[in-house]
């Protein structure tokens, strides 16, 4: 069984009119699920993260100063906005993070999908930023390491690099970060040769891409790197932040991905963790602002988490960019995962 968590009040979150982060996303998403159902699919409804689940993932200068926001509008950035219900939508974001966790551990669920918002993986420790405020993958991260996971992985396939996620377990090794995102772009962060400091040195992979890159240019980064570092990684569970802005209909973005190359990711994926970690999969909604692309993208992923299908990446087209940046990252880990010296 696979379990989606959801609440209206997810709904009620309004960064702004106009803003790309709309409540149209959510509608769009859970209008196709209704048209086309998927079997062996459970929504459940979301529950607030406790201020303990919170507390492992960001600092109380910065849940005191969100908590004095509640019932209010203020604008935290250029990007960055919230409305009186902001504060109780992100809470339930990051708690529903933890559920699918806690499902999934305890074999309630197979595997499970947080359809949130607002995302998460821009939030510092901190700082809220870039359409997020309370980092909802870092807290899941950290709930499953109180379950008794002593290894969690992180893979983030969203347009944008998560510097809140990097930053979090910057100098950690129980929590893997790898990332594919456009560079340069959007925050900045996320060179290949940030590979973590100190204890986590090598434990944060970036896969910086250029811009174009298609189904077969992400299935020769999935296979030549990111499937291998999951794998030699061995974790306990694989949590996946989950944006769908890389798709090719995506106003903010450079990508060229379609809903095939989203379910061979989410096809690898669930692949790599029923081989390592007896399939314990938990995906988080990021970003994704095209409403039928994400619509049809997130589908693709529920079918494959459902085990209604199993999509594999086109083997021809790769581009010559797409390996020179493979081999940037390569030669940042070199020594490391595989990665020859």
């Amino acid at each position: 069984m696979t379990r989606l968590y959801v609440h209206p009040t997810f709904l009620l979150h309004d960064p702004g009119e106009r803003h790309p982060e709309s409540p149209s996303r959510l509608r769009a998403i859970h209008d196709l699920l209704a048209e086309k159902p998927v079997d062996r699919v459970e929504l459940v409804a979301a529950r607030p993260a406790t201020a303990a689940e919170l507390a492992r993932a960001h600092a109380p200068g910065h849940l005191e100063a969100l908590e004095a926001l509640r019932g209010k509008h203020a604008q935290l950035d250029p990007d960055t906005a919230v409305s009186p219900h902001s504060l109780t939508a992100a809470t339930l974001a990051a708690g529903a993070a933890v559920q699918a966790v806690d499902d999934v551990w305890h074999r309630r669920a197979d595997n499970g999908f947080a359809l949130v918002r607002p995302p998460g993986h821009h939030a510092e420790r901190d700082q809220a930023m870039g359409f997020c405020l309370l980092n909802n993958v870092a807290v899941a991260a950290e709930a499953a390491l109180a379950l008794g996971a002593k290894k969690v992985a992180i893979l983030d396939w969203d347009v944008h690099h998560g510097n809140g996620t990097q930053h979090t377990f910057l100098n950690r090794r129980d929590v893997l970060y790898v990332s594919t995102h456009q560079h340069p772009y959007y925050p900045g962060t996320g060179a290949p040769w940030h590979v973590g400091e100190g204890e986590g040195a090598g434990f944060n992979v970036n896969f910086a891409l250029p811009g174009a890159q298609n189904d077969a240019d992400y299935g020769a980064i999935f296979e030549a790197g990111v499937l291998r570092v999951l794998t030699d990684y061995r974790p306990d569970f694989i949590l996946v932040s989950a944006g769908f802005d890389p798709h090719r209909a995506d106003p903010l973005a450079g990508m060229q991905v379609t809903e095939r190359g989203f379910a061979a990711m989410c096809s690898s994926v669930k692949q790599v963790a029923e081989s390592v970690c007896q399939g314990r999969l938990a995906l988080v909604l990021e970003g994704g602002y095209a409403l039928e692309a994400l619509a049809d993208s997130v589908h693709a992923c529920v079918e494959v988490l459902a085990g209604a299908r199993t999509d594999d990446f086109p083997r021809t087209g790769v581009r010559p960019d797409t390996v020179a940046a493979l081999q940037e990252t390569a030669h940042a880990h070199a020594g490391r995962w595989g990665f020859q010296k």
